[in-house]
This record gives C-alpha cells, structure tokens and sequence, in this order.
C-alpha cells in the first residue's frame, strides 16, 4: 500500500469522499441505488455515457424486471 499523504492515497480518498457524497444525495432523492451500482454509473459517466441516455437505460430496466416480477407472481397464482 502506498504511504498516507502520497498522491494515490490523497486521490482515492478524494474518489471515496465524492462516491459518500453522491450516495447521500442518491439516498435523499431515493434513487435505490446501492454504492456499488452508483460508483459503476459514476465511472460510466466519466468515461462518456451521456447521463441522461444511462439514467433512461435505468429506468427501462427497473420497469422490465417488474413486469417480469409482475408476470411471474401470476403464473404462480
């Protein structure tokens, strides 16, 4: 591990911080989106997903696995 005060220690102390501080904005606007799922669309967006395109693709999924749920609880009715 490299020593505290190092450059890579101060920068994934810097990403950790903005990862604590998202998650509690994403937990006031009750997104339900556990830290791990936030830092993958934090890294994605970084990287160049538009924003809006990954929030939409998000919904849709969320939206199909319900219908899926919703179709499966009344197979088993």
């Amino acid at each position: 591990m490299p020593p505290a005060g190092s450059p890579l220690v101060e920068k994934r102390n810097a990403a950790r911080e903005v990862v604590d501080i998202l998650d509690e904005i994403a937990t006031l606007l009750n997104t339900n989106l556990d830290r791990h799922t936030l830092s993958l669309c934090i890294s994605m967006v970084e990287n160049g997903v538009n924003p809006e395109a990954l929030a939409t693709v998000i919904k849709e999924l969320r939206r199909e696995a319900e219908d899926g749920k919703r179709e499966f609880d009344q197979a088993q009715r």
